[in-house]
């Protein structure tokens, strides 16, 4: 393998086998090191289990049509597994397509949203989806906007038919319970972006009508495709939004993508790495105890970097209010004694990597995934690093 300077060595772990980076000025001692260094909010660490599944199976499914039977069986058992996983209530669908959770959005602009539309605002990802719903063929948009590191909260009105919001706000770690208004009418839909709690976060599927996400974070997979959990109610509000006048591009149909995924497949060629992956961590979950088993596994992993951060003199969490902090997406805020930059910088040259805070958030901060691919032993030991390197950077 040829460096790239002078003064490189490799990396943390398998990660040698792809790169190299410059020597650590700082250097942590290996047996304070995680063993997996990954620790990014998308795409997430894979598990070993996953990528020997794929290098042993799932290559022979790489370059055949997803129309035919072996593909749309995967498809199927992703489906099924998903139903499992989520105790759908009856009358439930999972549809899946291509392009991921940005796509998603403008899809629900023009095949789920009708009229007035009500968002919750916490981060640049909920901001984007809430863009989507000021579309001219829709009603008006009213944006309930959190403060930094907070959430807000829905106000139910009569003239209001689409709810929208982030079960997780990836950009900052700030969650939403996934819950109904008891006051809102009766034909309301509510829509919850999961991407990054689907699959980590537990939740009461009859309390939504849209559970959507993309597979690259809890689920361990790469992007490309979304799938969604969906309502008799949010069907049946696409199928008379297809049939009325509004113009849909086909790519936005989720008719379409209903049509097709009732048939195990998608309107045009998947990912299908990406399905076998997210397949093999949906039936890695379930067999672990489900989404509760989860739930509790991200709690306890975040909990690691709570109480390291409650407990430092340099350091807070980004979320002040425990009831709104992520479980899954954990933002650490540092005091203008200690330059992030530099930390996230020592802690790369020594494989640990992608603990950046999201672009355009603007603060001094880290932001850590405790996604539930994460061991707890490894969340402990980033925060022994955290305390070895701080030490030496002050």
């Amino acid at each position: 393998m040829t460096n790239l300077s002078s003064k490189t060595a490799p990396v943390l772990g398998k990660l040698a086998d792809y790169y190299t980076v410059d020597m650590p000025d700082i250097q942590i001692p290996s047996q304070l090191l995680p063993k997996d260094g990954r620790f990014g909010c998308g795409p997430s660490r894979l598990r070993t289990e996953q990528v020997a599944a794929f290098g042993s199976i799932g290559t022979s499914l790489m370059g055949t049509s997803h129309r035919k039977a072996p593909v749309k069986n995967l498809v199927a058992e992703v489906q099924n597994g998903l139903l499992e996983l989520f105790r759908a209530p009856a009358g439930y669908e999972i549809a899946l397509g291509n392009g991921g959770a940005s796509a998603f959005w403008d899809m629900a602009a023009y095949s789920l949203a009708e009229g007035n539309s009500q968002a919750l605002v916490h981060g640049e990802f909920s901001a984007k989806f809430a863009k989507s719903l000021t579309a001219p063929f829709l009603g008006e948009l009213s944006v309930r906007q959190g403060e930094p590191g907070s959430r807000a909260d829905f106000i139910a009105t009569s003239l209001t038919n689409t709810y929208v919001y982030p079960q997780n706000e990836t950009s900052t770690g700030v969650i939403t319970p996934v819950k109904r208004l008891a006051d809102a009418d009766s034909g309301a839909l509510f829509l919850t972006d999961a991407t990054s709690a689907a699959g980590g976060m537990d939740f009461d599927a009859k309390n939504t009508d849209v559970y959507y996400f993309s597979p690259q974070k809890n689920f361990a997979a790469d992007g490309g495709i979304w799938l969604a959990l969906l309502s008799p109610e949010a069907v049946l509000r696409s199928e008379q939004i297809a049939a009325s006048d509004r113009y849909i591009p086909e790519f936005l149909s989720l008719k379409a993508a209903m049509t097709n995924s009732r048939l195990n497949q998608t309107v045009n060629t998947p990912a299908i790495a990406t399905l076998f992956l997210l397949n093999e961590q949906i039936k890695w979950i379930n067999e672990s105890g489900g989404l509760k088993w989860a739930d509790a596994k991200t709690r306890s992993n975040s909990k690691v970097l709570y109480d390291w951060a409650e407990k430092s003199a340099v350091a807070s969490p980004f979320v002040s209010n425990p009831d709104h902090r992520s479980q899954v997406v954990v933002t650490l805020e540092f005091d203008e004694t200690v330059d992030s930059a530099e930390l996230i910088r020592v802690l790369r040259l020594n494989g640990i990597v992608d603990v950046d805070p999201y672009r355009g958030i603007g603060k001094n901060q880290l932001r850590i995934a405790t996604f539930v691919g994460t061991d707890q032993a490894d969340v402990e030991s980033l925060t022994a690093c955290f305390d070895f390197v701080l030490e030496r950077l002050a």
